[in-house]
């Protein structure tokens, strides 16, 4: 006696389906642990980045307003000083002490007057160490003295003499014309001790009777503003600088200087021009995105600066006297993450080290339990050969020992059966003769007459099984399903009971003890709650698959009725699911729901949904066909599409679109697409009924058009358009 056996798929070794799941999960577990510590990680280099430059912005912010607001205090006593006549400005000896004194008290470069006479004086340190004083007349040419000035202030020699005119310089000008305390526009010049940069703050200085005498400014280096920001300790990994709104350099924590010096001559440097390329980066990216002058709050950002990541900080800084500056902070993330990567790196080898563990585990594992199944294996081959006389060894796994006893009993009642077989065997065969000529005969029969079986008869016959099918399912599942809540509960209690036990008896008979750890105890109770939780899973689905089937035969609303049309599509895709989804030869079926606001339709539900269903199927077929002419990569970059779009015409019409990219059909069958048995599948694939079905529903049961849009190799487009309300049913 001979037995076959068919197989659709490639089966696997026990041992394969027993290690490699256990390794991809614990691959998969490490893997996303490792995963989440290293976005963690990420997360905390993004708040520390942000910490750093909000700190390094409110330390910068508090030396600009200390540094700065020096100035215009000196500037408002010394005006004081000489409203109330403390200081003459006409003791030009005195004046020149006085401003002396002041710049060792204060780290300025400068601080003078200039009178409306065209007369001034001014104390200055313009090589940053050595205080000179100038003093000047209202004649011109070289009508400048720089004096030389010992330790108390007093005038020793003239170093140089120079030309200067008040009423042609904005130091004087601009605080004259303001009226009140400035700070006049940026001075850079090239002096013989070197790059002179400053902001000059200016304000006008009154008499007594409130008569302008001139103005007075002081002077501060903005070079020493470059020394600060280069203390800081963010300067070592990232960027600090000032900004003018027009995007001037001012100062810098890099090594470049805010100037070049073109034929003897300072000219400040625009910050899109800069060499440091971080500075440069970030300038061309604000002056793209929304320019310096349109930046008013805090702007925080990150930017790609030669393949590295930088976070940002742009704070717009300005003081009551005019300043109106950009203050940036940058800080690479490379700065942070050494320590993320080297635990990236820990993190992969203990994910190896896992893996090889668990594998060598789960090969031992698996060997001790496929081995007593190899010999119920031979037993069952030998048996199938023909050689009934099987019986196969108890091992050490309970549950396989119940098997094998199993398997030895079926053995001996399948010997006694096989010889009670044999000799009604000559029996038996007259009467299957028999029976095979009736059956012949029967054949010839239904051969005859399957020809003249509509689609529409199977179409609702089917509705019938699945609305059958879906009834019977439900009963018991509901039942499974609302009393796994009771064994949920009820096992729960039980386990509980037996921890009860554990606790006040916890040294039980050694019969009990025994019994607890050949039933493993403690695995049962963490196994038992998880099974029950799986159960109502399974439940779970089984109900929603059971309540598409019903909504798809519609058998509960086979009257004409108002519906919504999209529950009637959706049960449709969850019907052909098995066949839009990933498959080895093929990726997924793509299918894109374009739904409108379509109100409720009066309709056959039912036999709209076998509509959708022949549509659906013949769209597929298409992709298939469409598919097996091309590879699988070829698939990918061009995917298969259906399109299901709905929408309502003229307020009258309900529209359902249904197009896909397959092969597409030609016009001579376009033609005959809806002729009853024509169909271009091949023979035995089709019967040419379903479009004509389909047709004869939409126009004659429904008063509406079924329409096909077709390209050859471009693909093929359905369109059903039925009325939102009609009264054809009341003459079908």
């Amino acid at each position: 006696m001979k037995t076959h056996y068919s197989s659709k798929g490639k089966a696997f070794p026990l041992q394969i389906v027993l290690v490699v799941p256990f390794l991809i999960q614990i691959f998969a577990a490490v893997s996303l642990v490792g995963y989440l510590s290293f976005k963690n990680g990420q997360r905390a280099v993004n708040d520390l980045a942000e910490h750093l430059i909000d700190r390094t912005s409110d330390v910068v912010d508090e030396h600009l307003k200390s540094y700065l607001s020096i100035p215009q205090t000196l500037n408002q006593i010394n005006a004081d000083a000489i409203r109330r006549g403390i200081l003459d400005v006409r003791d030009r000896q005195t004046l020149g002490k006085y401003f002396w004194d002041q710049m060792q008290a204060y780290d300025l470069t400068y601080i003078g007057i200039g009178l409306t006479t065209g007369e001034g004086l001014g104390a200055a340190r313009y090589d940053g160490k050595t205080i000179t004083i100038d003093d000047w007349t209202a004649k011109l040419r070289n009508n400048t003295s720089t004096y030389a000035t010992d330790n108390q202030g007093n005038r020793t020699q003239i170093n140089t003499q120079w030309t200067w005119n008040n009423f042609s310089q904005p130091w004087y000008t601009q605080p004259i014309a303001a009226g009140k305390p400035i700070w006049a526009k940026i001075f850079a010049v090239n002096f013989p001790t070197g790059p002179y940069i400053s902001a000059s703050a200016s304000r006008p200085i009154y008499d007594s009777q409130n008569r302008l005498l001139g103005m007075i400014a002081t002077d501060i280096h903005l070079l020493k503003l470059s020394d600060f920001l280069r203390s800081l300790d963010i300067s070592q990994s990232g960027r600090v600088f000032l900004l003018e709104r027009d995007g001037t350099l001012i100062a810098s924590s890099g090594t470049e200087k805010p100037f070049v010096v073109v034929n003897q001559e300072i000219r400040r440097l625009q910050a899109i021009d800069s060499s440091d390329r971080i500075i440069q980066n970030i300038a061309r990216h604000l002056k793209t995105s929304n320019a310096f002058e349109s930046i008013t709050q805090d702007k925080y950002f990150q930017l790609n600066i030669q393949g590295k990541r930088h976070f940002i900080n742009v704070v717009p800084w300005h003081d009551k006297y005019g300043l109106n500056w950009l203050m940036v902070v940058s800080v690479p993330e490379n700065a942070f993450m050494a320590q993320i990567n080297a635990n990236t790196q820990t993190t992969i080898a203990l994910c190896f080290g896992a893996l090889v563990i668990a594998s060598v585990m789960g090969v031992f594992t698996s060997h001790w339990i496929v081995r007593p199944i190899l010999r119920l294996n031979w037993a069952s081959e030998a048996m199938a050969s023909g050689n009934l006389d099987q019986t196969v060894e108890t091992s050490n796994i309970q549950e396989l020992n119940t098997l094998f006893n199993s398997f030895n009993h079926m053995a001996g009642q399948l010997h006694e059966s096989f010889t009670a077989l044999e000799k009604s065997k000559e029996e038996l065969e007259e009467r299957v003769e028999e029976r095979t000529t009736e059956l012949k005969n029967a054949l010839r029969e239904l051969q005859r007459t399957q020809s003249q079986v509509i689609q529409s008869e199977k179409m609702s016959s089917l509705g019938q099984l699945v609305a059958g099918v879906a009834h019977e399912i439900n009963n018991p599942v509901n039942f499974i399903h609302g009393n796994l809540t009771h064994v949920q509960e009820y096992s729960q209690d039980l386990l509980t009971l037996v921890q009860l036990y554990q606790q006040y008896n916890p040294n039980p008979a050694p019969e009990i003890k025994i019994a607890t750890e050949d039933m493993d105890l403690e695995f049962l109770q963490g196994d038992l709650p998880k099974m029950l939780s799986s159960m109502k899973v399974g439940t779970d689905r089984i109900r929603q698959i059971v309540l598409s089937l019903r909504n798809f035969s519609r058998m509960d609303e086979a009257e004409f009725k108002r519906v919504d049309i999209h529950e009637g599509i959706d049960s449709t895709l969850m019907i052909l699911q098995h066949r839009l989804k990933t498959k080895p030869e093929q990726p997924e079926i793509e299918v894109i729901k374009d739904y409108g606001n379509v109100p409720l339709i009066e309709c056959y539900a039912g036999q709209l949904n076998q509509v959708f269903m022949n549509i659906l199927v013949n769209a597929i077929d298409a992709l298939e066909e469409s598919n097996a002419l091309r590879t699988y990569q070829e698939i990918q970059d061009n995917p298969s599409r259906i399109k299901i779009r709905t929408s309502v015409v003229n307020s009258m019409w309900l529209e359902v679109a249904i197009a896909d990219n397959g092969v597409g059909i030609s016009k001579e069958f376009q033609q005959r697409i809806f002729d009853p048995f024509f169909t271009t599948k091949p023979i035995g694939k089709g019967t040419g009924m379903g479009m004509s079905i389909s047709y004869q529903i939409v126009t004659e049961k429904h008063g509406g058009k079924l329409e096909c849009f077709s390209t050859s190799g471009v693909g093929t487009e359905f369109i059903i358009q039925v009325p939102l309300r009609s009264n054809v049913h009341g003459v079908v």
